[in-house]
């Protein structure tokens, strides 16, 4: 299960899951045989796998041109079976694009790497109507339209920089780019965001509409864009509107609760070289990792789960029951967002000298070693230590910039005009914008106190956030813990 957007608060996050997978009984594919499992490397056909969802949150978006406030991993997970990008991410272990999955069959830049042709495969959409090079200016317009409106927009970027797409025949985009660029930053990082949309099946302003060519004109894309992206909020008709059946991925969704839970059934007409095998497969929602643990210890319905961290013990007594253990990397990276334009603490936020105290105060090898059993990143810069291979950075193997030392956090305030009080609140003894004052913006007296607001439900964060509220409060910074249902947040 891909979690690469699943929003985490804190510095050291989990990037080592334990999947648990039934051998057999109710959770097994039906055509094993009650009590039998396959032998290694068999292809079973037929029968359904439940999956226990990461606990805390739900899909509740569906329409692909995701607003902002709906973007996260709960949601690309009900989405990317659907309607894969573009370009496919991911070739086995490896940082490629797996070239068989994608629905592009070649991608070839000219003119200075200013000029990108594109070619589709005769792939279909669910409907049987061919994918065609109008179900991307589709996309490209509605994505223009929406902007900011859009969690993959960035000023500058895709679209912004295509000047002009052409479709000189039914399997041919030509996008003239507003400057060279790397093709393999174009392609991984800006095709990646293209996801197909069925033009025939979409291109409305309203349920009973009749299907047209709006999108071609300002105007007629954002009323587009407006109806589908109210369509997509609307959890009670996932399963039911017709938009969402028509489909190009390898699944179908056939289910769908308002509480999270949903179904996925094969699209039988996937033109792609992996066609699923299962006859269903679920996603069961829970709102803790101990009740979804409870379900596994019960013998309930699930194929395959999580064993949280902080539950690492409970590893022999599954295994006794029919599970078996793997552990999964997720290549992600978590962070803690400080609010740099709230009215109250903002100002606070800003100076960068504040935000390296804070780091400088969250003791990283205690957090993956106590509360994650070994089974974590120390967050010590942007790229994954456990998975990210080349990539990562000498730097970052040896500990990152912002290794724990409350001693370094204490003389940076310090020397910044803070009263530090150690297991107290620290105040602003010297305020003003100078090199040994707080900085603009925060008054005398004013303390160092913030509200951490994460995702509820996973205990390991509770416990890894309290650990963090303990140790900042080493340099007199007070952190208020707020959890809330991820949907919520």
């Amino acid at each position: 299960m891909r979690i690469n957007r699943y929003l985490a608060a804190g510095a050291a996050i989990a990037t080592v899951s334990l999947t648990l997978a039934a051998c057999g009984g109710g959770g097994a594919p039906t055509s094993i045989g009650s009590g039998a499992s396959a032998p290694a490397g068999h292809l079973v056909n037929g029968g359904t796998v439940t999956e226990g969802e990461v606990p805390g949150g739900t899909a509740n978006y569906i329409f692909p041109i995701v607003p902002a406030t709906d973007e996260d991993g709960y949601n690309t997970d009900l989405q990317d079976p659907l309607w894969p990008t573009l370009v496919y991410l991911g070739d086995g272990g490896s940082a490629a694009i797996d070239p068989q999955e994608s629905v592009d069959s070649s991608i070839t830049y000219a003119d200075n790497d200013k000029k990108v042709t594109i070619v589709l495969k005769p792939w279909k959409w669910s409907d049987g109507t061919p994918i065609t090079s109008r179900d991307f200016t589709f996309f490209f317009n509605l994505v223009k339209a929406a902007g900011y409106n859009w969690w993959d927009f960035v000023a500058g970027e895709f679209p912004d920089n295509v000047a002009s797409v052409q479709t000189p025949n039914a399997s041919t985009i030509v996008l003239n780019l507003t400057r060279s660029y790397n093709p393999d930053f174009f392609t991984d990082n800006q095709l990646s965001d293209v996801q197909l949309l069925p033009q025939q099946a979409w291109d409305k302003t309203s349920a009973n509409g009749k299907i047209g060519n709006y999108d071609e004109t300002p105007a007629g894309a954002k009323a587009v864009l407006a109806f589908l992206q109210k369509e997509g909020g609307n959890l009670a008709t996932f399963a039911t509107d017709p938009l969402w059946q028509t489909v190009y991925g390898p699944w179908k969704l056939s289910a769908f609760d308002n509480n999270g839970y949903y179904s996925l059934v094969p699209n039988k007409a996937y033109s792609g070289p992996d066609k699923p095998h299962l006859s269903k497969f679920v996603l069961e929602p829970f709102t803790t990792d101990t009740a979804e643990l409870n379900s596994l210890r019960a013998g309930g319905n699930l194929t395959v789960g999580y064993l949280p961290l902080n539950d690492l013990a409970q590893a022999g007594a599954l295994k006794a029951e029919g599970y078996s253990l793997a552990s999964q990397a997720v290549p992600g990276v978590a962070e803690i967002v400080p609010n740099l334009y709230n009215a109250q603490v903002g100002p606070m936020l800003r100076p960068l000298y504040v935000r390296q105290a804070m780091e400088d105060l969250i003791n990283r090898s205690l957090i993956v070693s106590k509360i994650y059993g070994g089974y974590a990143d120390p967050g010590s810069g942007p790229v994954s230590v456990l998975t990210g291979g080349q990539f990562v950075s000498p730097q970052e193997k040896a500990g990152g910039p912002y290794r724990y030392s409350p001693a370094n956090a204490i003389a940076l305030l310090k020397s910044h005009g803070w009263h530090v009080v150690p297991q107290g609140v620290s105040t602003c003894q010297s305020p003003g914008s100078g090199p040994t004052e707080c900085g603009a913006g925060i008054t005398k007296g004013e303390q160092l106190q913030f509200t951490l607001v994460y995702s509820s439900g996973v205990a390991a964060f509770d416990e890894q956030n309290a650990d963090i509220q303990a140790t900042e409060e080493l340099a007199g910074i007070r952190i208020v813990l707020k959890s809330e249902p991820f949907n919520t947040l």
